[in-house]
């Protein structure tokens, strides 16, 4: 049964369940009809008394039996419609049963290919592509469409790794010319034959410098923030939050916070990452004289960080794009020195979903976001 094709494997189980079903209406007509006949009207003792009614009238006893032929006609044609419709009833809801436990079987396969495909896309970022159908069977349809499957996950798990792999070498290559231009720099600018036009030529390098520095961190954060949580550690988001938040440099905008339980289990360096992306975007994307507000709670089970500031108004249709690598909103296009990277939300989402968690971000009315981090 194995060998066959799945066409072949459900034509010949279709087959052998009509069969079935119609050998069982057979057997029961034979039977309804047999039962009918054994109920024969015509015994001896009633011939004799109908011939004694009619007086010896052979005539008269002809139509009398004629009659009683076709009321034992009539009996055996109701009961075979009114048995026979009962015991139809009953054949089709067993072989009903039958035919969905059997399509259940054969689409047993279809079935685990779906539930592959449903964790894979539940895992964003990649994470999920390692995983396998591998279907054992006959090279049927179904196993050929297993098989193909397989072959494009393979396929995108090396291009995802490839990625990674390129981001974080890449990285990790530009790191030691940028720390020895830093040296380089710092060096000239402290001789003392340096001229006043040198000493500002290399702090203006310096600065240009670090931002690089904080290019290729952000790079290498959001590569190791796409892999699955290797260490899983108890962290409590309200104490986080509030660390991160008593680092906060004085002059920002005012700042609010209802730090109440939100423990999770995670990897502490990046969950702290997450949370200073967080409310350092709240702050450099903000007004004169504005605010930031901090939550931290735990609703149905799953922790929940709130961050919510005032700042200009951003369309509800760039949400979306404010979670993509290097992507800038209007005027952050072309900022100064104090701009950001553009990579900030972007290490946010990874590092959430690599915590099997979410975060979204919704327009305030008066202007700013409301970003929902839930892990």
């Amino acid at each position: 049964m194995n060998r066959l094709t799945i066409r072949a494997r459900l034509t010949l189980l279709y087959v052998v369940l009509f069969t079935v079903a119609g050998l069982a209406l057979l057997a029961i007509t034979y039977f309804l009809v047999r039962w009918q006949m054994d109920a024969d009207p015509f015994d001896s003792k009633m011939i004799v008394t109908d011939l004694l009614k009619t007086g010896g009238d052979f005539k008269a006893l002809r139509e009398l039996l004629q009659a009683k032929t076709e009321e034992s006609n009539q009996a055996t044609l109701t009961t075979i419609l009114t048995q026979g419709g009962i015991a139809l009833a009953l054949v089709l809801t067993a072989a009903t049963g039958v035919a969905w436990v059997l399509a259940g079987r054969a689409l047993q396969p279809l079935h685990r290919i779906t539930a592959t495909a449903g964790r894979i896309a539940a895992s964003a970022g990649g994470r999920g592509l390692h995983e396998r159908i591998a279907l054992n069977g006959p090279k049927d349809e179904v196993k050929q469409l297993a098989d193909t499957f397989d072959a494009m996950l393979s396929r995108l798990d090396h291009s995802f790794d490839g990625q990674r792999r390129f981001v974080a070498n890449a990285s990790h290559e530009l790191r030691t010319p940028l720390a020895l231009n830093r040296a380089l720099v710092e060096l000239a600018i402290t001789r003392p034959e340096a001229s006043a036009d040198a000493q500002q030529l290399g702090e203006a390098l310096l600065k240009v410098n670090e931002r690089h520095e904080r290019l290729i961190d952000g790079l290498l954060m959001l590569a190791d923030s796409e892999h699955e949580v290797a260490e899983q550690t108890p962290v409590d988001l309200a104490d986080v939050a509030e660390y991160v938040l008593e680092a906060l440099p004085a002059g920002g905008p005012a700042v609010t916070s209802l730090l109440d339980p939100a423990p999770v289990t995670g990897d502490p360096v990046l969950l702290e990452r997450l949370v200073q992306n967080l409310v350092e975007n709240a702050v450099r994307h903000n007004v004169p004289d504005g605010w930031l507000r901090v939550e931290t709670a735990t609703v149905d089970g799953r922790a929940r960080l709130v961050v919510v500031n005032s700042g200009p108004v951003v369309p509800a249709y760039e949400m979306e794009a404010i979670f993509q690598p290097f992507r800038r909103l209007g005027r952050e296009r072309v900022g100064g020195p104090s701009r950001g990277l553009g990579l900030g939300l972007s290490i946010v989402r990874a590092i959430a979903q690599a915590h099997h968690g979410a975060v979204t971000a919704t327009p305030r009315p008066g202007g700013g976001l409301t970003l929902t981090t839930t892990l």
